[in-house]
């Protein structure tokens, strides 16, 4: 899949966002090491704390399907600044894919192209609860 169409993907999954609280649709394509690809969007919920991300979405959508490898990960927002995933999906992505490829999208169809370890830099893994 090129990279135009995992972020169109992306983008197509804006419409899907349930979020009658912050009127702030996400969608997000993840592609699996395997070429699979897995969409989400974000989800809100009245209560706020059950709100779930696009970005987690999309990856507990590839787990409960068997998959755990990832290779990059597109997040669409309607805005003209790129919307980077919060830190709560920064670290469901580090438990699978600390070397993700992390393109952001926005309203324009602009990218820009990160890597998750930028986006968390001294993330905590497995390793820390083996010591």
């Amino acid at each position: 899949m090129t990279k135009q169409e995992l972020c169109q993907k992306a983008v197509d999954m804006l419409k899907m966002a349930y979020v009658p609280y912050s009127r702030f649709p996400v969608g997000a394509a993840l592609e699996c090491d395997d070429g699979t690809v897995y969409t989400g969007c974000n989800i809100e919920n009245a209560g706020y704390t059950p709100t779930n991300c696009a970005e987690r979405t999309a990856v507990f959508k590839a787990v409960s399907e068997g998959h755990r490898k990832f290779t990059r990960i597109a997040v669409a927002a309607a805005t003209e600044r790129f919307t980077a995933p919060c830190g709560v999906c920064r670290q469901v992505l580090q438990e699978f894919a600390p070397d993700l490829e992390v393109i952001l999208v926005n309203r324009d169809g602009k990218t820009l192209d990160l890597t998750l370890r930028e986006l968390l830099p001294y993330g905590f893994d497995g390793s820390y609860l083996e010591e």
